[in-house]
């Protein structure tokens, strides 16, 4: 069929002017991602006010914002382990939403059977932050032990004699205990309490020989006497607390590592050249002295600069190790 010559003409054009329009197009495509973020970010996190993970996303919002230009708005979020703040992270799509996650989505990731996101897919981890050992403490009592090798030999004369108290079934502290005495080949009995304040008190009344915590949480109370600490669980011996053994030290197991981490995460699908603007602000912001020695007066080491692949591939190797801790264990998947 034929057109008319000025049709013809005038269709030629307008193929001419949409090829002239399409670099320009995809350039100032280009340039609005580039210019990532254009708006507040809301920064949320699972936990409630006051927490560590509270405090830590607290304390690198100013200088985050600074960095990206925007200001980052924390949002506490808290409920079911964070598992309500991942859900609202992996449903965001406003481009501009993030998360301060914790060793605790890895854990929730292993226990729970079902959760309205998932956890490989719909969140993408993008930069650590920070982490911190764990510390395993005993009473001061006469009935506590007063080294790991006293704990081991008494563990392992009567299994389930002795007592450990952590925050809950499930919980970050209970998963960490369970791989203590898989890695000592001991038993203790398994106590839950309502929060870190509650299992503090039952040891300091002889109700418990035994509580496992972030050395974040309990720095007081070893200063001030008030419990021994036996262990903790990092690689290396922390520098807040250098006369404290690691794990891996007393145990002879060079590869037990466990730390409570931090970390931030976008949602999934999350475009490449935000998350390496992200990452490349996350790496200006932890690598300022005054914000460094803030996060060690909590006890906290910030990490070091880690590609977002690299830190995808710890946060799910997380998951597949609390996996593991839970057939071991016998701990029943929610």
């Amino acid at each position: 069929m034929s057109h008319p010559p000025g049709m013809a003409r005038r269709r030629a054009l307008g193929l001419l002017a949409t090829a002239a329009l399409a670099p320009a197009a995809a350039q100032a495509q280009g340039s609005a991602r580039a210019a990532w973020p254009d708006r507040p970010i809301r920064f949320i996190q699972g936990f409630g006010a006051g927490g560590t993970t509270d405090i830590v996303a607290r304390i690198i919002a100013p200088p985050l914002a600074a960095a990206l230009g925007q200001p980052v708005v924390v949002e506490n979020r808290p409920g079911a382990g964070g598992t309500m703040a991942a859900e609202t992270l992996a449903r965001a799509r406003d481009g501009h939403t993030l998360m301060l996650i914790n060793n605790g989505y890895a854990v929730s990731a292993a226990l729970y059977r079902r959760l309205p996101y998932d956890p490989l897919a719909d969140v993408e981890p993008v930069a650590m932050v920070a982490s911190v050992g764990l510390v395993l403490l005993a009473g001061t009592g006469p009935e506590a032990p007063r080294d790991m090798a006293e704990l081991s030999r008494r563990a392992k004369a009567s299994p389930d004699a002795l007592h450990i108290a952590t925050v809950g079934v499930g919980s970050t502290q209970h998963f960490v205990a369970e791989a203590i005495q898989a890695a000592a080949d001991f038993r203790v009995t398994h106590v839950p309490y309502r929060g870190t304040p509650a299992a503090l008190v039952a040891l300091r009344n002889g109700e418990v020989e035994l509580v496992v915590e972030p050395a974040s949480s309990v720095l007081g109370q070893i200063k001030g006497g008030e419990a021994r600490a036996l262990a903790i669980t990092s690689r290396e011996r922390s520098p807040l607390l250098p006369e404290v053994p690691t794990v891996a030290e007393l145990l002879g197991a060079p590869d037990f590592d466990i730390q409570t981490w931090y970390a931030i995460a976008a949602p999934g699908g999350t475009p490449p050249e935000v998350v390496t603007r992200l990452t490349e602000a996350t790496r200006a912001v932890l690598a300022d002295p005054a914000l460094r020695a803030r996060l060690g007066e909590l006890g906290l080491a910030p990490r070091a600069p880690m590609a977002p692949e690299a830190v995808k591939a710890a946060v799910h190797g997380e998951i597949g190790r609390w996996g593991e801790v839970i057939e071991r264990a016998k701990i029943e998947r929610q």
